[in-house]
């Protein structure tokens, strides 16, 4: 369910605002653009939602200053607590993708970055049904990760990364469940979204579902 990666944010919490501000090369490309992805999130969705994997708080702050009532979702421990003391006000729950309480009769949206690859392609099919039986018609799944227009380019990304020296990168290209458009198109429609992907970067699309 994706919770055989929390221990590696225990590492990454106290360096992870230099990984997304650029300053380690090896990430700096993954990141590239990181403010402009928060913000197409951030315009996409209104009312009350759940977001997944708050880490430190990033995407949640631009929600908030939209005037959009936060839901978190965090399974680090480290993270939730950095997201909570840095936002009082809200509820931040322990959770994940799959297994959550949301607290709440109503949800507009289901929001995260750099989260979704944490499950398999199956997970992730059981997870986009779940949020269509939560959401209202209209209701929004809108999600910044990195995907792929194929196993091709994945594979080519990989071999990329390894070529520059970028392991870290690279390992975590193979470790991961980083999957593809053409996937993803079809496990968003099965759960019964009109899907639409925007490139962000070389890694990163934005996808935005929208329930039928």
């Amino acid at each position: 369910m994706g919770r055989e990666f929390v221990d590696i944010f225990d590492d990454w919490a106290d360096s992870y605002e230099a990984s997304v501000a650029g300053e380690e090369p090896e990430y700096r490309d993954v990141f590239e653009g990181y403010d402009s992805i928060l913000n197409a999130v951030t315009t996409r969705v209104s009312g009350t939602v759940v977001e997944f994997g708050t880490g430190t708080g990033n995407l949640t702050a631009k929600l908030i200053e939209a005037g959009i009532s936060v839901i978190g979702i965090e399974p680090n421990t480290k993270m939730r607590q950095a997201t909570a003391e840095r936002f009082p006000s809200i509820k931040v729950m322990d959770g994940d993708l799959l297994e959550f309480e949301a607290e709440t009769e109503s949800i507009d949206a289901f929001v995260s970055t750099y989260v979704f690859h944490h499950l398999t392609d199956e997970e992730k099919k059981e997870a986009l049904q779940k949020y269509a039986e939560l959401l209202p018609t209209n209701g929004k799944v809108v999600f910044a990760d990195t995907a792929f227009i194929s196993r091709d380019a994945k594979q080519a990304q990989i071999v990329k990364e390894r070529a520059r020296g970028f392991h870290h990168v690279a390992d975590d290209l193979e470790r991961e469940y980083y999957t593809t458009i053409p996937i993803l198109t079809k496990l968003f429609n099965e759960a019964g979204f009109q899907v639409q992907f925007t490139q962000m970067n070389d890694f990163v699309w934005l996808m935005e579902g929208k329930k039928l």
